[in-house]
């Protein structure tokens, strides 16, 4: 029996109503919408106005500031994956004269190369990029707030000089490279450096009373790589579908995993919140979210992926302050994955049968300690302790005959079947880590060598 679980209940279609609307009254936004993805689709749109009978839609743009930053990213990433450059090239390498041509391009990307957060006054949320033409401008004299790579410190400016290395590399003007290389093959249609109708305007909502009054636009200039786009709930949708699987026309799935991957550490008192490339990475209701937040003078923005549960959600407000829409977009990840679960592939056997690959799955032991090694797709291997803690990880297979670490403390680690002279298995060897068949096992390569009178009891 199969089931087809498309549309969402209408309980929770109501529950995400509700957050919304509670989002927009609470929060005293102008206006309010949201999209939520499952699996790819978008499967629920909502928004509320303050204006009767005038409600933006999914295909309303709205600007949404710092999520413009993963976009910026997943250009330097396709640069990388076409050989252009490393990420641990020195910026220097690559776009000379900045005067931070020592940090590499992974940190910036990563928020870690010790930048000024903002760039020099005026406030560049609320004037015209005309008045920084150049990345000295962007800069200033004091861009240097920490040492390189020592710590997390979020820096716009980082992402400009991103956006000029994209255009020095690429020869091209980073509106035309977004637009050919992401925008296009994506279909996001409704995505754009600047306002296209229907799109909501700015406001600033009085904290005292209930006043409005209008944000200034600016086109942000060279500060365009950091925040300036306007998209709507759909395409944003479609654009966190490409950040959950990847799409080999714009960058692939294993990039776009890296992407999501932790790049710096946590700060002190901040465990549950990090930064990999170009994305936020945080630990909310018992889930792992990756996505950008966003704001500029007049607008908010979230979009968060639970890439295990398979479902995404945006929200958009037109207002400087007011509801949180990072925290509004998590929430709608949290109604849909807890009332509608994600359904499991069904379990299939493998199509065929390697019985020398067979032969190795069942308990293996380090020292004393148990663990189970299973077979599964693609040759690929699982090593996992047996009743209790301890280190696990998943293996893709090698062409060589061994495997390598995808994941947990084995990561990037090398395991391999050792065999005697007869061809019979000898143990596996993990990381310099012996795993025999039984725990010492007599006569096999255990390091420091197994007492020759064995196990014993205590004696009288």
């Amino acid at each position: 029996m199969t089931s087809s679980y498309d549309e969402l209940l209408p309980a929770t279609r109501r529950a995400l109503f509700h957050r919304i609307a509670v989002a927009q009254s609470e929060g005293r936004a102008p206006s309010f919408v949201a999209g939520v993805q499952r699996d790819g689709q978008l499967v629920w749109s909502g928004s509320r106005s303050s204006v009767d009978g005038h409600a933006p839609d999914a295909d309303t743009q709205y600007r949404i500031g710092s999520i413009t930053k993963t976009f910026t990213a997943v250009l330097v990433l396709r640069l990388r994956d076409e050989g252009l450059l490393d990420l641990n090239d020195p910026l220097e390498q690559h776009l000379p004269g900045t005067g931070v041509g020592d940090v590499t391009i992974a940190q910036l990307l990563g928020h870690s190369a010790g930048l000024s957060a903002e760039t020099t006054a005026p406030w560049w949320e609320r004037t015209p990029g005309s008045l920084r033409p150049e990345l000295a401008d962007v800069l200033g004299d004091e861009s240097r707030m920490h040492p390189v790579g020592r710590r997390h410190h979020y820096s716009n400016p980082g992402y400009t000089v991103l956006g000029s290395l994209i255009e020095a590399v690429r020869k091209a003007s980073w509106e035309d490279v977004l637009r050919s290389e992401i925008l296009e093959p994506l279909g996001l249609r409704r995505t754009s450096a600047r306002p296209e109708a229907p799109h909501a305007g700015g406001w600033a909502v009085h904290p005292w009373a209930d006043v409005m009054l209008p944000e200034p636009s600016e086109d942000l200039g060279l500060m365009a790589p950091a925040g300036q786009l306007w998209s709507t709930a759909a395409d944003l949708c479609r654009f966190a579908a490409f950040l959950a699987e990847g799409d080999e026309r714009v960058l692939s799935a294993a990039s776009v995993r890296e992407m999501r991957t932790p790049s710096v550490p946590a700060e002190a008192g901040e465990w549950d919140s990090t930064y990999g490339l170009g994305m936020q990475i945080v630990r909310k209701d018992g889930r792992t979210l990756v996505g950008h937040t966003g704001s500029l003078p007049g607008f908010l923005a979230g979009l968060w992926v639970s890439v295990d549960d398979g479902i995404a959600a945006v929200a958009l407000a037109n207002a400087t302050s007011g509801p949180s829409a990072g925290a509004v977009a998590a929430d709608l990840v949290r109604i849909v994955a807890e009332a509608e679960p994600r359904i499991p592939d069904p379990w299939r056997p493998l199509p065929e049968v390697d019985h020398a690959l067979l032969e190795l799955t069942g308990p293996w032991y380090w020292g004393t300690q148990s663990f189970g090694l299973r077979l599964v797709a693609d040759r690929g291997m699982e090593l996992q302790p047996l009743g209790g803690p301890g280190r696990g990880s998943r293996f893709a297979a090698e062409a060589d005959g061994t495997w390598t670490g995808l994941n947990g403390y084995y990561a990037g680690e090398t395991l391999r079947v050792v065999r005697l002279e007869d061809g019979s298995v000898s143990h596996l060897d993990l990381a310099s880590f012996v795993f025999t068949r039984e725990p010492y096992e007599p006569g096999a390569a255990v390091p420091g060598g197994v007492d020759k009178e064995g196990w014993r009891g205590l004696k009288a």
